[in-house]
């Protein structure tokens, strides 16, 4: 295991969320575009959408997850089925400085990873898209893993994998549960705000600096 002192040594490996942080992902505002808010509130009172997709981020199949809902849900059926038919249109656009941070960081030998909550086939489509998305030393993608954060055991399989120490590891990630769970663990942890904030942050640790960006 790669040893760090916490109060002096720079983090050995940055670790990257996906969505929010690289990909917006903001299904509500692309359904507001589609069928127009009026209908799409009535269908995410109705259908919890989010929890059909924690299923795909577990593994589960992109389109049977999504056709068992549409069919149990009849009444949205066809807007369901946009989640799968449209969703690279739903996972978009890329946030530009977070991409060109994660590409300063690689062009400064700092090893990068993905720990993101993320389905099989829809990481996959989603690399057709996003070029990026193959840039990881070490993806760790929930949909392989079994598991989703906040859920201890994805923080502690890629402890396992990686053979960084969590005092290593530096995590960003918008949601304020997935950061609160890596730093139990011991992580360094940034909470995403803004791609600016973020920017500014491993600058700060030295791990670039802004002429980089």
């Amino acid at each position: 295991m790669i040893q760090t002192d916490p109060k002096t040594a720079q983090p050995d490996a940055v670790v990257f969320d996906i969505g929010n942080v690289l990909i917006r992902w903001q299904p509500e505002e692309q359904y507001d575009q589609w069928i127009g808010p009026d209908r799409r509130r009535q269908m995410f009172g109705a259908v919890d959408l989010h929890a059909m997709n924690d299923r795909i981020d577990r593994g589960e199949g992109f389109r049977q997850v999504i056709d068992e809902t549409a069919e149990a849900n009849t009444d949205f059926r066809t807007e369901i089925l946009m989640w799968h038919d449209r969703w690279l249109d739903l996972a978009q656009p890329a946030i530009s400085l977070s991409v060109k941070t994660l590409h300063a960081l690689k062009a400064r030998n700092v090893p990068v990873f993905a720990l993101s909550n993320f389905g099989r086939e829809t990481f996959e489509l989603a690399k057709t898209k996003f070029d990026f998305l193959s840039d990881f030393d070490r993806p760790y993608i929930s949909g392989h893993m079994g598991v989703i954060k906040p859920d201890a055991r994805i923080y502690e399989m890629v402890e396992a994998d990686c053979g960084v120490t969590p005092d290593g590891l530096l995590f960003v990630d918008d949601r304020a549960d997935n950061i609160a769970a890596a730093a139990q663990r011991g992580w360094r942890t940034h909470h995403f705000v803004s791609p600016e904030q973020w920017a500014d942050h491993i600058i700060g640790l030295g791990l670039i600096e802004g002429s980089d960006l």
